[in-house]
């Protein structure tokens, strides 16, 4: 295995892509963690979306708020546990995959995971071009665009280090940028905003399975960002400060959207965002802007190494490094770019309804994963035989796992309720679509009942094998 050159400076170019992080370039705290996915998640997207409890499902603030906290805690439970597998296996979230489905039948998560990058990333460059031009009319819209996707993809090559130090730094500008907006608007609710909306548990689930989504969205990438953490650092710091930056960053988002649009009474969340808060709305659209060019830099960073992921899996013996990642960045930012700029303004819109139906193939990955990691294989994996030629111990398929993977799909088609199709027990809870949650379950269940541990797969100790520290 390849030993990355010491690029722990956060302006040097990350020279290691997939490989094995060893042991003494390990660095950082846990306590990153909480800054990183803190401050990713106080974005705009986050804030259109919270608003979007009171303007399509029309919940009242109490039930919005509920529905918000409890759906983002339930969610970055999942988030967080992927996110402790980074310092106890070292690699990236998506070539794990390969110790749970085998070498080759890792390509059919991978492959939707790219997509999923992909589609946020150009998404994210579509946002960024409308939101510089609006914050500066005189920068065209096209040329907003090119300068939004260039930033993001210079801060995705950069890699790893240089994300947590701009994260680092952005927690407190953002946190604090929506502290001093609350304060502005929270004078103007009166008894009158609270009494609009009302409790509906249709609702009130959907909104809830929106936000436990959201944070299950980011479990492809989590442990990306947690691997350079020494081994020593174990599993409880890193759950918890992962854990507890995502949920209150995600809830802090949402409720600004929230408060945002049910004070100024306005269809535009962040619209409302800049007549709310008068002058300092300027500051917080910029702020917003820089946000968008970090987290799609994340994208962009996450869906390079998915796609790098897929390419090495047919060459077993290549171990790409720096140059790999700035040429395939390259491409990627040539075609994503192209696209954004080809795509209909209602674009993010038709692609959000997209991904959250991309929910039915998350559902059952993450609750593979889980299982298989934690329960089965109680905590280790053999490096060394996730990234060699013919998978080791975890063999070129494992078609147990793949087939309860493709039930756990099949099984969520019943309940389905999206625009593009309607299950015939999609009406089970009124309305809310519970499909992800049953997936989720029933993975989980089929998994634990039928994934067995046999000899050829069990975890043994070995040099390259990350271990777990109790």
């Amino acid at each position: 295995m390849k030993h990355p050159e010491n690029d722990n400076s956060v302006l040097a170019i990350e020279s290691n892509s997939i490989e094995y992080v060893v042991p003494e370039a390990r660095h950082g705290k846990p306590a990153d963690l909480f800054t990183l996915w803190f401050c990713t998640n106080v974005a705009p997207l986050a804030v259109i979306s919270g608003a979007t409890s009171v303007l399509v499902f029309h919940l009242d603030l109490v039930s919005a708020i509920l529905a918000i906290a409890a759906g983002q805690c339930f969610g970055a439970i999942f988030h967080a546990l992927t996110s402790a597998q980074g310092p106890l296996v070292g690699v990236p979230q998506m070539i794990q995959s390969r110790a749970q489905f085998g070498r080759y039948g890792s390509l059919l998560v991978v492959g939707f995971t790219i997509l999923i990058y992909l589609g946020f990333f150009v998404s994210n460059i579509i946002l960024a071009g409308k939101t510089l031009h609006t914050a500066a009319p005189v920068v065209p819209v096209p040329v907003a665009t090119i300068l939004g996707a260039v930033l993001a993809t210079l801060v995705g090559v950069i890699g790893c280090h240089f994300i947590h130090r701009f994260n680092k730094v952005g927690a407190w500008f953002m946190g604090g940028a929506l502290l001093i907006g609350m304060a502005l608007m929270a004078p103007k609710l009166d008894a009158q905003i609270l009494q609009q909306g009302h409790f509906d548990l249709a609702n009130w689930f959907a909104m809830f399975g929106l936000c436990a989504v959201w944070q299950i969205s980011f479990a492809p990438y989590t442990s990306d960002y947690s691997r350079y953490l020494p081994a020593s650092t174990g599993f409880a710091k890193t759950f918890a400060y992962t854990y507890f930056g995502t949920s209150l960053g995600t809830i802090f988002a949402f409720l600004f959207g929230v408060l945002a649009v049910s004070t100024g009474h306005s269809t535009d969340a962040m619209q409302a965002v800049r007549t709310q808060t008068g002058m300092f709305g300027y500051v917080l659209i910029f702020l917003f802007l820089v946000n968008i060019v970090g987290h799609n830099g994340m994208n962009l960073y996450g869906g390079v190494l998915s796609i790098i992921t897929a390419a090495q899996t047919f060459r077993p013996h290549w171990a790409p490094g720096r140059s790999v990642r700035i040429v395939v960045s390259t491409i990627l930012l040539v075609a994503s770019t192209a696209t954004a700029l080809w795509a209909s303004s209602n674009f993010i819109s038709i692609f959000l309804t997209a991904i959250f139906a991309m929910r039915i193939v998350l559902a059952p990955w993450i609750a593979i994963n889980l299982i298989d990691f934690y329960l089965v294989n109680h905590r280790h994996y053999r490096v060394s035989d996730i990234i060699g030629s013919n998978g080791g111990v975890y063999g070129s398929f494992n078609f147990k796992a793949i087939a309860i993977y493709v039930f756990g799909i099949a099984i969520q088609v019943p309940f389905m309720e999206e625009s593009f199709f309607h299950g015939p027990w999609a009406s089970i809870a009124g309305g809310a679509d519970v499909s992800w949650m049953v997936g989720l379950v029933a993975t989980a269940l089929a998994c634990r009942l039928f994934a067995s541990k046999v000899e050829a797969r069990a975890p043994r100790r070995s040099p390259a094998a990350a271990q777990a520290s109790e």
